[in-house]
């Protein structure tokens, strides 16, 4: 544990920033059960006096207001303990997910590259409610019961140290050893059915994603299978976990019950002196109860840890595995005074990993250039584009503006510098006016139907039920790949922006449907700084350049007719392209 809250970034930072909120609920949590034991210790001594039948009321009216006192003051507490500590982790959480996100927006670009579905689905759905169950469930029932044990041992130590050890040894049991147990029988079960869970995530959003094939294949029951296999698993388990804890629970109600039996025997023989302090017997017995409410929550809180601590080690290696550069200062420069974009000399790998993806490559792309990017899958080219973004940092080397500012220093203002069309642009269950006008919120109607026509679909959509009101569906699915990937180049041309990044976005449409795509980005980005990344060489004549990337370093550069008259190779791979023979 101590390993893992040494360099942690998701928790502590928190602890520390609102730690006088923290302190005031650990504070109300403490006085609350002091209430609890006050008022069962205030009605036992009431009880006792008041079965001697005193001669005169005002001998039990200063128990009574006491008594009274803690009954008001208890609910009161709790209300204000609960609310407190709602509103501390309530704050807290915000701050966490709003980290969350921004964490995620700038791995934005390879987020499909760096998680499956199913872990994404784990970080998104369940790690920030984990360390929200962490504070609540955890930190809070643990801190609470330990600081209102030493009190009441050092108050017991008072009275009767014999008493006070006895108690320390009941409250050890209690707070420390079946709390240990726990963690190391449950700790594994607990281990095992989130490996399940998060197994099923990954199978269930798997196979989902590929119901069509499993349609098609006619293997109805293989799908179930494939979704329900680690039910039994979980199943068994769970029933385990619950038996478990029954007989956990058992026996911290039977030590609560020798607590009581210990606090008789210890009342005969201390209190039973004299009438007066035989008063204080069914006090003292009656003030063990409450202590039910405040201890036997630290076991389960103990127990659960193992699964929260994944969820701390996710976040904190998502955060470690961000290569953005978070401290370079930003620059006021404008969009408008772009004039080029350049890599020097850069090498890169991700962290842990020696191996380099690229290596010191260099390249200019000056404005209204049109450079594209090619190679075998693998090689570096969407890693090339991240850098060029400022997703990634390069290992070695930089990447610039102007010759002289930081990529990097752009990231505030990054949706203003770069519009982005990959292979598979998303539309969201809104209309067609709204997922286009995601480019530029503030795009007016007839400048969203401009976008439309520029790119060829204003006949097609003015033939919708509902025109550009029309919903589009989940995902899109009205639409064919060619028709969505002309929505989002859309949303390009409203965003305006002076550097225009497409990565393979003719993958998977059909030749004559990549054919006219083409024709339109020709066409609409004419003017723009173009960087496109493609495997092969359609559409590619009309390009400033093109850089051939091979094992991360590029092997060739130039403009497409130098290239093709003299370089064999280059001619070798538009042959292969277009499906001819090559002769050299």
């Amino acid at each position: 544990m101590k390993k893992i809250f040494k360099n942690d970034s998701w928790i502590k930072p928190y602890l520390k920033k609102y730690k006088g909120l923290l302190a005031l609920v650990f504070f109300l949590g403490v006085i609350t059960f002091i209430c609890s034991i006050g008022l069962m210790f205030t009605a036992g001594y009431l009880i006792s006096r008041s079965a001697q039948r005193p001669y005169n009321i005002l001998l039990v009216f200063v128990p009574v207001i006491i008594t009274e006192g803690f009954g008001i003051f208890r609910p009161v507490f709790k209300y204000l303990e609960r609310i407190n500590s709602h509103n501390w982790v309530l704050k807290v959480t915000s701050n966490l997910r709003k980290r969350l996100y921004e964490t995620l927006e700038k791995q934005a670009m390879f987020l499909d590259q760096k998680f499956k579905t199913g872990d994404l689905l784990s970080v998104l759905a369940d790690d920030i409610d984990h360390l929200e169950n962490l504070y609540l469930r955890t930190i809070f029932p643990l801190i609470v019961a330990y600081l209102t044990g030493i009190i009441l041992i050092i108050i017991l130590g008072i009275v009767s140290w014999v008493y006070a050890l006895f108690m320390l040894f009941t409250f050890s049991l209690i707070l420390l050893v079946i709390p240990l147990i726990s963690v190391a029988v449950r700790g594994a079960s607990l281990e095992y059915q989130k490996t399940l869970l998060h197994d099923s995530y990954n199978n269930l959003t798997d196979a989902t994603l590929g119901i069509g094939d499993w349609m098609i294949s006619g293997r109805k029951k293989g799908f179930l299978q494939q979704t329900t296999k680690n039910d039994t698993k979980l199943s068994a388990s769970t029933f385990k976990t619950h038996r478990f804890e029954w007989n956990r629970d058992f026996v911290i109600k039977l030590i609560f019950g020798i607590m009581v039996v210990g606090t008789l025997i210890w009342t005969n023989f201390a209190l039973t002196s004299s009438a007066r302090l035989a008063d204080y017997v069914a006090a003292f017995v009656l003030g063990v109860f409450p202590l039910v409410d405040a201890f036997a929550p630290v076991s389960q809180a103990m127990e659960e840890w193992p699964m929260y601590r994944d969820s701390v080690i996710r976040l904190n290696q998502l955060s470690d595995d961000d290569t953005t550069e978070p401290n370079v200062p930003q620059t006021d420069l404008s969009p408008s005074e772009f004039k080029n974009i350049e890599m020097k000399n850069v090498t890169f790998h991700y962290q842990g990993d020696s191996l380099d993806l690229l290596k010191n490559v260099s390249l200019k792309v000056l404005k209204g250039q049109k450079t594209a990017i090619i190679g075998p899958s693998g090689v570096g080219k969407t890693t090339l584009l991240q850098l060029l973004l400022g997703a990634l940092t390069p290992t070695n080397g930089e990447v610039t503006i102007n010759e002289t500012v930081d990529v990097a220093a752009l990231q505030n203002n990054r949706s203003n510098w770069f519009s982005v069309l990959d292979q598979k642009p998303f539309l969201f269950k809104t209309s067609v006016l709204n997922n286009v006008r995601i480019g530029n919120e503030n795009a007016t109607d007839t400048q969203v139907e401009q976008a439309l026509a520029d790119v060829g679909m204003k006949n097609f959509v003015n033939s919708l039920p509902n025109g550009i009101y029309t919903d589009v569906s989940e995902n899109g699915v009205r639409f064919s790949g060619g028709q969505r990937q002309r929505l989002a180049l859309a949303r390009i041309l409203l965003q305006d922006n002076p550097i225009v990044l497409l990565d393979e976005p003719t993958v998977g449409l059909d030749p004559i449907t990549e054919n006219d795509l083409i024709k339109t980005l020709e066409q609409v980005l004419k003017n723009k700084t173009v960087i496109w990344v493609t495997h092969h060489l359609q559409g590619l004549d009309t390009m400033n350049q093109i850089i051939f990337l091979e094992d991360g370093v590029i092997k060739m550069a130039g403009n497409p007719s130098s290239l093709y008259k003299n370089n064999p190779r280059f001619r070798q791979l538009t042959a292969m392209d277009q499906g001819l023979p090559f002769k050299k």
